[in-house]
């Protein structure tokens, strides 16, 4: 008698999840963006996000929550219910990073991966009129000064310090609040080079690249080379839609389908591919949670961790 309780009351349970699934979403979904405006990944998002809600049959509701290289907006995700309606839109390096080198009252396990978007176009930038036209020439110009750089998270910093570490040379680190933040402090003169996820894409010919962070080359500049070329190593570069763990499989193949979809809007594709020139680069969940899973590997090994 009590086995057939239990299998009724676990037969409820599945009956009510699939109908769950298939209602939603059945009211407005939050997108968080834990990243500051007028960076790359609030500007992706917010148009993202315009494209999601017409897909989605419901409203998109943005909510900006920076600070901390994304780790607060990831806390407030990874304790939201998991039903689907709260979402974030943000870096793989955000729900990655912070639990192996912060005190956040998350980790990576806190979060199901729904897709990746695209892949960043990280990199070391100057101003056009630097004294210093490649990396090779920046490392040289610093060998007799302590340049300062824009980074926006430790990461960016454990990055950018580990090239300085390889050279021999001293740079001071300048914490920016986003892309949005980074670009008037390099061209108001502020910093002598940066950190950048790929928002120097939209400033043309007034940004220069240096080096490419990601682990191939960049494709607005190919004849860059990246940093996997010259030190063995490079940032993990996914932009990724993730919601808490514990959410519905069906509801996250919903959300994932959608995705999908909203890519083909053509005001998103006019500013990925030619505003921010990003590539267009979706993967679905099954490869973009295999891809973080390497990815993290890999931050576990520059974090000491492993």
């Amino acid at each position: 008698m009590f086995k057939k309780i239990i299998a009724v009351a676990v037969a409820g349970v599945l009956a009510g999840t699939a109908g769950f699934a298939q209602d939603y979403p059945s009211k407005p979904v939050t997108l968080v963006i834990p990243f500051a405006a007028g960076g790359s990944t609030e500007t992706m998002a917010r148009v993202f996000g315009k494209s999601l809600s017409n897909e989605l049959g419901q409203n998109v509701i943005v909510r900006v929550r920076p600070g901390a290289g994304g780790a607060i907006g990831a806390t407030e995700v990874s304790k939201a219910e998991p039903d689907g309606y709260t979402v974030i839109f943000t870096t793989s390096s955000s729900l990655m990073w912070p639990p192996l080198t912060q005190d956040v009252e998350y980790s990576f396990d806190s979060f199901d991966t729904v897709a990746r978007i695209t892949n960043y176009q990280q990199a070391l930038v100057a101003k056009a009129d630097a004294p210093f036209n490649t990396l090779d020439e920046l490392i040289s110009y610093s060998k007799d000064k302590t340049l300062s750089y824009g980074d926006q998270s430790t990461l960016s910093r454990a990055f950018t310090d580990y090239i300085a570490e390889q050279e021999g040379i001293e740079w001071n680190g300048i914490p920016t609040k986003g892309g949005g933040e980074m670009v008037p402090f390099l061209l108001g003169g502020k910093i002598d080079f940066a950190w950048s996820g790929g928002v120097h894409g939209r400033y043309g010919d007034t940004i220069k690249v240096l080096l490419s962070m990601n682990s191939d080359r960049l494709a607005a500049s190919p004849d860059v080379p990246s940093i996997a070329e010259k030190y063995g190593i490079s940032m993990p570069s996914e932009a990724i839609l993730a919601v808490p763990a514990g959410t519905p499989a069906d509801v996250i193949a919903v959300l994932a389908e959608k995705a999908e979809a909203a890519m083909e809007d053509a005001e998103f594709q006019s500013l990925m591919t030619e505003k921010l020139l990003f590539p267009l680069s979706f993967l679905g969940t099954e490869g973009a949670t295999a891809e973080l899973a390497k990815a993290y590997e890999g931050l576990k090994k520059v974090a000491g961790q492993n």
